[in-house]
C-alpha cells in the first residue's frame, strides 16, 4: 500500500510538470487523498514549521481531530527524556502534534500517543513512533574562533540533583561582533543614543546533559542592514501562555516555542534603543527598558537618552505610562561612575582601560565638548543610570529597577516618587535621605556601615554579614514570598566598584548571588542568603548575569555569565575568556543542586528554566 501511495505522489508530480490539465489526475479515479509521504496513521512531518525553530516539527493531523495527545522525545543513550502533554487548543493551533526538543544533526525517535476522531470513523487510541531527522545547529560561535554551528565550544555538567534533572534552560549569550552584522549605525540626530549596540546574540535551550534541544534562528528574524530590524536580542521572558517575549534594538517581539509569530513591533516612536530588560507584568502589560528618542535638557540641548527610561505598553502596543528616570533620580550623582572599571562597562568591554577610573575633571570635559551617547558619564544624554532590569510589583502598582551605574536597586511608584533605595547612602543628597534603607540582622538589630554607608561588614571577601550590591544585574521581586509590607528581592551582585573603589589587584574582586528581605514599613533591609563570595575572583562576573527565584521548585537560578573574564591590569590585556556557570539552588541551600560550566560562548548574558507545561498544555 505504501509503495502505491509513493508511486501516486510521484506520478502526480510528474504530470503537474507536463501539462496543466493533468492536475485532475491527483483527484481522479483514485479519489482525493494525501499525496505526501507519511510514516504512521497521521500526516506528514513538517520540520521547522514556521522557519525560526529548526529543532521543532509538527506531525500533521491528516484530516483527523486529535485529543489526549502526549509527546515523548526518546533520548540518546544516557540522555534526558523530554515528555509533555498537549491540550486540544494547541493541537488545533498547529494543525497536528507539536514536537519540541529534537536533537540537532540526529535521527530522532519521537513517540506520540493520541485519540483520533473523524466523521464516519470509530475513535481510535494510538501509540506510535516517528523518525525525524534534523540538521546541524546554525548559530554563530564567539568571534569565529571555532567551528560554526554550535553556541558553545563545550559544557561541563558538574552536578545534577534528581529534583533538577528534568530541567531545560534557556540561555541567551552575546558571542560578539560579527563581520557584516554589527554596528551599522550610530544615532546623531538628536545627539547621543546607544544604537551601536548591534552585536550578534544567541538564544538556545540546553538540557541537564549539556545537549542543545532548541534554538531560535535569529538570522531569519533580523535584517543586519536595516537598523530598525536588528540589534542584540536581550530580555527574554516566558509569558504565562508559554511563549517567549524579548526585544532587540528598535523592536520588541513575541514568538511561541514552535516559532509562530504572535507579534513583532517597532518601539513606540517616542522611545528608542531597547536592551537588557523586558518585564512581562502580571497585568498583561510589558515594561521595556529603553531610551527617550528626543529629550530637551535643562540647557536647551536635545538628546537621545541612554538606558534611563522605562515605558509600559499594553497588549496591543499602546503606551500606558513611562518613567523618565533622569527626572525622578539625580543624573549627576557620580560616586559610582567615578569608581567604575572603565575596562568593562557592561557589554562595552575594552581591555586597554582595565582598572582605570574616570575623574571629576574628565566628567566635566564631557559637558564642555557636548559629548553625548553611550558614555559612562553623568547628565542626561549619557550612560549615567544603565538600567539593566525592571520588575513590576502589583501590590502597590510600582516598579523596581536595577541601575548598574548607581549601584542601586530602586522602587518607584506610579506617581513617579521613589519609595526606597537599596544601595550605599553616599552621594544621594537630602532629597532621598529618607528613602535609603537601613541594614539590619536577622533579629532586627541595626547594622552600622562606614564611609557614607558604602562599606558594610560584608565588604571584604573574608568577612561575613551584610553588603550592598555593586554594579548589580536583575533586581527581581520574589512574588511568592512578597506582600504589601515585606518584599523579597533577588539580585546578581557583580561586585565592580565594591565600596565605591577599585581594589589594588583585580584578583580581589568577587561576585555574589544575593537575596534581601525588605520591610517596606520599617524601611529596613536584611540579607537572607548569598552565594559566591568564597569562590573569589574565579567566579567574578564583571558584567551581565542573573539571579532569579523559581516558584515551581522553590529554588534560585544563578547565571554567572562572564566568570573567568579577567584582565592584566599592568598590560591591559585579557587573561581569560568568559566561562559562564549556571547554577540552581533549593531555597536556602548553601551549595547548588545543579552546576553547569560553559566554554567558548563569548559573553554570557542570562539563563533561566524553560517551562513546557505552559507552552503545550495551557488548559489546566
Amino acid at each position: 500500500m505504501k509503495k502505491n501511495i509513493l508511486f501516486s505522489a510521484a506520478l502526480a508530480g510528474a504530470l503537474l510538470c507536463v501539462a496543466p490539465s493533468a492536475v485532475f489526475a491527483i483527484g481522479g479515479p483514485s479519489g482525493a487523498k494525501s499525496s505526501y509521504q507519511i510514516q504512521g496513521k497521521l500526516g506528514a512531518v513538517k520540520l521547522n514549521p514556521y522557519g525560526y525553530s529548526p529543532l521543532t516539527a509538527v506531525i500533521m493531523n491528516n484530516g483527523y481531530v486529535l485529543s489526549d495527545v502526549k509527546v515523548t522525545i526518546v533520548p540518546k543513550k544516557g540522555g534526558q527524556t523530554i515528555s509533555y502533554p498537549v491540550d486540544n487548543q494547541i493541537v488545533k493551533t498547529y494543525g497536528g502534534i507539536p514536537v519540541f526538543g529534537l536533537y540537532p544533526a540526529y535521527k530522532n525517535t519521537v513517540e506520540v500517543s493520541y485519540t483520533k476522531h473523524a466523521n464516519g470513523f470509530e475513535d481510535e487510541k494510538v501509540t506510535e513512533k516517528y523518525t525525524i531527522v534534523t540538521g546541524a545547529i546554525t548559530l554563530a560561535p564567539s568571534g569565529l574562533l571555532f567551528q560554526t554551528g554550535v553556541p558553545f565550544e563545550s559544557v561541563d555538567v558538574k552536578k545534577v540533583d534528581k529534583e533538577f534533572a528534568d530541567r531545560l534552560y534557556l540561555v541567551n549569550n552575546c558571542p560578539g561582533k560579527m563581520p557584516g552584522k554589527s554596528s551599522i549605525a550610530v544615532w546623531n540626530s538628536p545627539a547621543g543614543g546607544a544604537l551601536e549596540w548591534n552585536d550578534n546574540s544567541n538564544v538556545f535551550a540546553v538540557d541537564t546533559k549539556g545537549e542543545v534541544r532548541w534554538y531560535f534562528d535569529s538570522d531569519k528574524l533580523l535584517e543586519h542592514n536595516n537598523m530598525f530590524n536588528t540589534g542584540i536580542q536581550m530580555g527574554f521572558r516566558q509569558d504565562n501562555d508559554g511563549a517567549l517575549a524579548w526585544g532587540f534594538g528598535q523592536r520588541y517581539v513575541k514568538y511561541d516555542l514552535m516559532g509562530r509569530e504572535i507579534f513583532n513591533r517597532q518601539l513606540p516612536l517616542g522611545y528608542n534603543d531597547f536592551s537588557h530588560s523586558l518585564n512581562n507584568a502580571q497585568n498583561g502589560h510589558y515594561f521595556l527598558r529603553v531610551g527617550s528618542s528626543d529629550t530637551k535638557r535643562p540647557d536647551g540641548k536635545n538628546v537621545r537618552t541612554v538606558r534611563d527610561t522605562i515605558v509600559e505598553v499594553d497588549k496591543d502596543g499602546y503606551v500606558v505610562d513611562d518613567w523618565r528616570l533622569y527626572e525622578i533620580l539625580n543624573p549627576y550623582r557620580s560616586d559610582v561612575i567615578k569608581a567604575l572599571d572603565q575596562g568593562a562597562v557592561c557589554l562595552n568591554v575594552d581591555a586597554s582601560k582595565a582598572g582605570q577610573t574616570i575623574s571629576d575633571k574628565e566628567l566635566a570635559e564631557l559637558d564642555k565638548h557636548d559629548a553625548f551617547g553611550d558614555i559612562a558619564g553623568t547628565g542626561i544624554g549619557r550612560n549615567w543610570a544603565h538600567v539593566n532590569s525592571v520588575d513590576y510589583d502589583p501590590n502597590d502598582d510600582s516598579i523596581v529597577i536595577s541601575s548598574r551605574h548607581q549601584s542601586a536597586m530602586i522602587k518607584i511608584g506610579r506617581d513617579k516618587k521613589v519609595k526606597w533605595i537599596v544601595g550605599a547612602h553616599k552621594g544621594w543628597g537630602e532629597k532621598f535621605k529618607d528613602k535609603l534603607l537601613q541594614p539590619v540582622d536577622s533579629k532586627g538589630n541595626k547594622i552600622v556601615c562606614e564611609d557614607g554607608y558604602s562599606k558594610c561588614p560584608g565588604y571584604t571577601s573574608d568577612k561575613g554579614g551584610f553588603d550592598w550590591t555593586w554594579t548589580q544585574h536583575t533586581a527581581f521581586i520574589i512574588d511568592a514570598k512578597t506582600n504589601k509590607d515585606v518584599l523579597y528581592l533577588a539580585a546578581f551582585d557583580n561586585g565592580d566598584a565594591r565600596g565605591l573603589e577599585q581594589p589594588a589587584m583585580s584578583s580581589m574582586k568577587y561576585s555574589r548571588a544575593v537575596i534581601y528581605k525588605i520591610d517596606q514599613k520599617k524601611m529596613t533591609i536584611e540579607q537572607v542568603w548569598e552565594y559566591g563570595k568564597d569562590r573569589g575572583s574565579d567566579w567574578f562576573s564583571a558584567v551581565t548575569s542573573l539571579t532569579e527565584y523559581q516558584n515551581d521548585k522553590d529554588s534560585v537560578v544563578v547565571y554567572s555569565a562572564t566568570a573567568g573574564m579577567q584582565f592584566d591590569l599592568g598590560k591591559g590585556v585579557p587573561v581569560g575568556d568568559p566561562a559562564p556557570e549556571l547554577l540552581e539552588f533549593k531555597w536556602g541551600a548553601k551549595e547548588p543542586g545543579l552546576q553547569m560550566k560553559f566554554k567558548g560562548t563569548g559573553i554570557g548574558y542570562q539563563a533561566m528554566p524553560l517551562h513546557l507545561d505552559t507552552a503545550f498544555n495551557r488548559v489546566k
